[in-house]
């Protein structure tokens, strides 16, 4: 349970999906079906997943050097500038504050190191780029964005599967609650590239077609990979206030497990996941019947959308039957590291909306799961309280409660 008497806000949000550059975009994206995944044009593959087409930091950054950033940096520093620019966090601003930063990823730079060692070991070490090798790091993204917006404050990169962006949020709050940290931009970043798509394709995880990587459907096959990169800026309460800073959510309360047989055993997940997200509740010191939607962390994958399904009926029971549920991994894709940042900024739109967007190209429910309100129909809702699941192959699970701002 918090001890801390801080509270933790946040006041501006940006993301960079397959669906748009802004948070209120991707909220009507999603709620009109749009569809975000397609054929790859990064590198040659018969695949499809969530790319940014035509992606162009430099729109965004504006001038500057961008040749140090690879793919996932520029990613991360166009979401971070976006965030910037919600909240008001102006370069004079971050002169006199620090401003901290945590990011999650899964991989960081994977086509970075990738090309890198290829050089290397084909060609020997005098062809390798030596601007490449700062980035061949995990926390280079991380970095990299701290630099080019002078953000001197905390430093963090966390990496634990697809979890990474909501532990990341999990994380900063922790820091602001400690009083470590003030001011943080938290958030995930992922990048496309043939090295993930290659090994995601070995392990057989990969859906078969569009329309079969459909969160909870019955004919789902796998999940479709996507990249994208979300930020949220979190602040101690008083001093948002005293700032003038508009309160757009907060943070509530989180919980993380880990599966340790990472999914071999279906009860122990879902057994897992429940008990991940009653942690959450806990900690956010809220009752089940004060959660009112549902950020799912479904992807498309036939053992772990089935599992989440079942932990979430055994947490809230009857009020299941009218809980409103969202999942929007087959509208972006599974954006992976970037994915809990994305779900939560997404959310926090919804609940300002008063929309809970369908599952796009949702057909008909697996049979078995009691999510009666799954479907790729909106539901108009008052939303006041929400929670986020982000739930990864490798065991790392995260939950977690945010609450919408005043109106």
């Amino acid at each position: 349970m918090k001890t801390s008497s801080r509270r933790v806000v946040i006041t501006g949000s940006g993301v960079v999906s397959a669906l748009g550059n802004a948070p209120k975009g991707l909220h009507d994206a999603l709620c009109k079906g749009h569809c975000g995944l397609g054929p790859i044009q990064l590198f040659q593959s018969a695949q499809y997943a969530g790319e940014i087409h035509d992606f162009d930091a430099s729109e965004i950054l504006g001038e500057g050097n961008l040749r140090p950033l690879d793919r996932i940096a520029r990613l991360a520093a166009s979401a971070a500038q976006l965030t910037l620019a919600d909240t008001s966090c102006t370069q004079e601003m971050r002169d006199e504050q620090d401003v901290g930063i945590v990011l999650g990823t899964v991989f960081s730079g994977a086509h970075t190191i990738g090309v890198f060692d290829q050089l290397a070991i084909t060609r020997g070490p005098r062809f390798v780029k030596p601007l490449d090798f700062a980035n061949t790091v995990i926390n280079a993204a991380t970095g990299q964005t701290a630099i080019w917006h002078n953000l001197r404050g905390i430093n963090s990169t966390v990496a634990t599967g697809a979890s990474s962006g909501l532990q990341a949020l999990a994380y900063a709050s922790d820091l602001i609650l400690s009083k470590r940290s003030d001011m943080l931009l938290a958030g995930g970043a992922e990048e496309l590239c043939f090295e993930m798509m290659f090994g995601f394709d070995r392990l057989g995880l990969l859906s078969k077609t569009v329309d079969t990587a459909v969160d909870f459907d019955a004919d789902r096959s796998g999940l479709a990979v996507g990249e994208g990169s979300a930020f949220l800026m979190l602040e101690d309460e008083e001093i948002a206030r005293k700032r003038g800073a508009t309160v757009i959510g907060e943070i509530r309360g989180y919980a993380m497990a880990f599966d340790p047989q990472r999914g071999k055993s279906a009860q122990q997940m879902e057994e897992m996941m429940a008990r991940t997200i009653r942690g959450a509740l806990l900690n956010a010191d809220l009752a089940v019947s004060e959660i009112d939607c549902i950020s799912s962390s479904a992807s498309g994958g036939i053992a772990g959308d089935r599992s989440e399904a079942h932990a979430i009926s055994e947490v809230f029971g009857k009020q299941t039957g009218s809980m409103p549920i969202t999942a929007i991994k087959s509208a972006v894709g599974e954006t992976l590291g970037a994915s809990g940042a994305i779900q939560t900024v997404a959310l926090l739109e919804h609940m300002a909306q008063g929309v809970l967007p369908g599952i796009c190209g949702f057909g008909k429910l697996e049979y078995g799961l009691d999510l009666p309100t799954v479907g790729k129909d909106n539901r108009t809702a008052k939303m006041q309280n929400g929670l986020v699941l982000s739930f990864g192959l490798d065991g790392n699970l995260c939950a977690l409660v945010v609450s919408k701002g005043p109106s």
